[in-house]
């Protein structure tokens, strides 16, 4: 592929995630990133310093680089949940094919409004739902569809989150408040939701859940502590002590990225602390304005007669998902990077494994990023969708389970999963040796 024929990308949003993609960009050369707006003026310096974008595509706000026309042939919109309505829809009117970071939208109707807007303008929407595009998911979705343990029965599917990562993101960081970044099942988990879907070949017909914040509240804060960790007389025994974390990156590239790079730009000591001293990663866990749950189950039964399980929560190591498929005939058990399949008729226990053994530890999806944007771009190149494993109307559906949830747990029922005719083809029951047994809770509008 040659200079003028590489796709064109402009990115909304340059930190951590639009970061990524660019940089996979960059690194393959498969396309060029030649615009970006970026309101923290440190990384949007950076950014474009990067990948050598002229002043002139270089703007502090997404509405500005809208108002410049259409710059490039495909968009990544990484801005703040709050913040990917708006610009989706507007840049799916100016042509720009986008690569979308989940969620969609904090509310049902603007994730709507944007699959309109692009089926409007025919332009291709590609959702972040990187977990899809894992060498892991690959395997797993090959040993089911080749119909290694019979036909699905159930299946348990755990996220730890992780105990510092919660503190760090939903406790004293951005997405610790429903009203502005919506619940934790879709800012953090609508990843697994969707995975869950893809995985089991079909959308869930009924669903509940349960789930509240326990731990991150005033009442649970220990005697003598102080709102903020660099002055707590107990922050040394502090499970959650800012300064333990914080300064525990310097040093290692990847944390200084992130968790680190989220708190400060200053890779020192003394930058540490003074982000600390007065900024909102400093603050006491039980001290804060958080209000999202920090443990969720989720219950699905699906049209098959299938169930599925999911668990969310805050109190765990910080690790890759863990999953136990049963089938009829035999059962999968994974980990993020190895599968184990047990064969009920021989009885043998065989092992796969697909990735690097030390990212089953710390829960990065490093491949599926990178065959994310590999596969955009792709898409964008030949103008073949295929290339992508969701489309909008899919993405819609997934999400819309996740809201079906919330609705769930907030009224204390079982709920119906509003499907659609676009959803119900876009997901369908995985090729299996036995024929499923269909469930008497059917999925109503």
């Amino acid at each position: 592929m040659t200079e003028t024929t590489r796709p064109t990308l402009a990115v909304a949003g340059a930190g951590m995630r639009g970061s990524t993609y660019a940089r996979r960009a960059l690194a393959t050369r498969r396309a060029k990133v030649v615009a970006v707006a970026e309101p923290d003026p440190v990384r949007r310096e950076r950014f474009a310093e990067e990948h050598g974008i002229p002043p002139e595509h270089v703007f502090a706000d997404w509405r500005d680089l809208a108002a410049a026309g259409k710059l490039a042939d495909g968009m990544i919109i990484a801005t703040q949940d709050a913040e990917h309505a708006e610009p989706a829809v507007a840049f799916a009117g100016l042509g720009y094919h986008l690569l979308l970071e989940k969620p969609m939208a904090t509310t049902e109707a603007d994730a709507a409004g944007i699959v309109e807007a692009v089926e409007r303008a025919g332009v291709m929407l590609a959702v972040c739902h990187v977990l899809r595009y894992t060498p892991y998911t690959r395997m797993l979705k090959e040993l089911i569809e080749s119909g290694r343990i019979g036909t699905p029965i159930s299946i348990q599917h755990l996220e730890p989150v992780g105990w510092w990562h919660f503190a760090h993101s939903y406790v004293r960081g951005n997405w610790r408040r429903e009203a502005e970044s919506g619940p934790v099942l879709m800012s953090k988990s609508v990843h697994d939701i969707d995975w869950i879907i893809h995985v089991m070949g079909e959308l869930p017909a009924r669903i509940g859940s349960f789930g509240r914040l326990s731990h991150f509240r005033p009442e649970n804060k220990p005697a003598g502590a102080s709102d903020r960790c660099l002055t707590c007389p107990v922050e040394k025994t502090c499970a959650y002590s800012a300064k333990r974390l914080y300064l525990s990156c310097l040093g290692d590239p990847d944390l200084e990225a992130w968790p680190l790079g989220a708190v400060t730009p200053d890779r020192t000591e003394d930058g540490v602390l003074a982000a600390l001293r007065d900024g909102p990663y400093g603050r006491c866990v039980y001290s804060g304005d958080n209000d999202v749950v920090d443990h969720q189950v989720v219950n699905m039964e699906f049209p098959s007669g299938a169930t599925g399980s999911f668990t969310m929560t805050a109190f765990s190591p910080y690790a890759q998902r863990q999953t136990r498929i049963f089938g009829s005939t035999g059962c999968v058990e994974g980990d993020g990077i190895q599968l184990q399949v047990r064969d009920f008729v021989t009885g043998e226990l065989e092992t796969f494994s697909t990735s690097d053994a030390h990212k089953a530890q710390d829960g990065r999806h490093d491949e599926g990023d990178a065959a994310l944007a590999d596969a955009f771009i792709a898409a964008i190149a030949t103008g073949d969708p295929s290339a992508l494993s969701t489309d909008g109307e899919e993405s819609l559906a997934s999400h819309r389970v996740v809201w079906a949830a919330e609705r769930a747990r907030h009224a204390g029922t079982i709920n119906d999963v509003p499907h659609d005719h676009a959803s119900d083809s876009a997901s369908h029951p995985a090729s299996h040796p036995e024929s499923h047994t269909p469930a008497k809770g059917t999925a109503t509008r």
